[in-house]
């Protein structure tokens, strides 16, 4: 489904002091980006933040689900949970999680460059 425009707005805003984010339509949804780095996502006004082994125990603890692809691009769940809505009122909360989604990124991205 769509992202509306003012639940798009309204994430950027909470995560201004992430620093250089941005938005770029994806597939229906839209990514989220510090730099060059794709941390987040957006689907159907639900945000999700990429995870692995550093910071995925919050998102368990909380019972998050992961995202998972549309039926028709059956690729099973990927690395990225759906961020609680109290972390998401909270600005501050929010680009503590965003920060550590960057640096998960970040670790993939050298992961990937070393092989």
């Amino acid at each position: 489904m769509p992202v509306q425009p003012q639940y798009l707005a309204f994430v950027l805003e909470q995560l201004e002091d992430v620093g250089n984010v941005s938005a770029r339509r994806m597939f229906g949804g839209v990514g989220l980006y510090s730099n060059d780095l794709f941390f987040g996502l957006i689907d159907d006004d639900t945000l999700y933040f990429k995870t692995d082994e550093s910071n995925s125990a919050e998102y368990l603890a909380r019972k998050m689900p992961r995202f998972m692809p549309p039926v028709n691009r059956p690729m099973g769940p990927m690395g990225y949970h759906q961020v609680p809505a109290d972390i998401i009122e909270d600005a501050e909360a929010l680009v503590a999680w965003a920060r550590q989604s960057v640096a998960v990124a970040l670790a993939s991205r050298t992961r990937k460059r070393k092989k």
